[in-house]
């Protein structure tokens, strides 16, 4: 690669990239090298827009056009007396692709991990906690179950011991489909210890 110098600064930059794989790095490259021009240029021109564009709702922490209005908070069509408290705006994403929820949402930016630098002043709780008013009756605890979801999800609770809100989280066990024999030690202890009535 020494004698290929633009091709290692784009491998260089590919490798900022959270969540991609270094296996894949080569893969991305080859994708992006082997475009049209005009394709790269739209790529550019969609990535820069969506820089200039796009900004978090100053209420619920998710994405909106800089222009417009946030989707969730200003729709007549949710149930705003909810709100659904998740990590990240994929989290959001893959909660609103499943069709079961209709309420409000809010996104903290990610969970707490100090090993990685992330504190409680790196989330969004303070804009939660002074967001909730009296038309709000629940909050749901959409965490990923992680040590640091596990924590994120009780400094919330903590945060929130003020309010008069019912605080409820996403049930845990047993996924659908899913089989006892291959199903780890914890989720099988969580299922079993939060079983309700048939």
């Amino acid at each position: 690669m020494d004698g290929l110098p633009t091709l290692v600064q784009l491998l260089r930059q590919l490798q900022r990239v959270p969540y991609l794989a270094s296996k894949n790095l080569q893969r991305v490259a080859q994708h992006f090298l082997t475009l049209e021009e005009p394709q790269v240029a739209a790529f550019c021109q969609a990535l820069l827009e969506a820089k200039r564009n796009l900004v978090t709702c100053s209420t619920c922490c998710a994405w909106q056009e800089r222009s417009g209005h946030c989707i969730f908070c200003n729709s007549p069509k949710r149930d705003h007396a909810t709100i659904c408290v998740v990590e990240t705006w994929h989290d959001l994403c893959a909660i609103e692709r499943s069709g079961g929820y209709h309420g409000d949402y809010h996104v903290l930016g990610g969970a707490l991990c100090p090993l990685e630098g992330v504190g409680p002043d790196d989330l969004t709780v303070e804009v939660l906690v002074g967001r909730i008013g009296p038309i709000h009756k629940e909050v749901v605890l959409a965490m990923n179950q992680t040590p640091e979801g596990e924590a994120t999800a009780t400094y919330v609770v903590r945060s929130l011991r003020d309010k008069e809100i019912l605080i409820t989280r996403l049930a845990q066990g047993v996924p659908a489909g899913g089989s006892l024999e291959y199903t780890d030690r914890l989720t099988l202890c969580k299922a079993l210890s939060e079983r309700k009535v048939y």
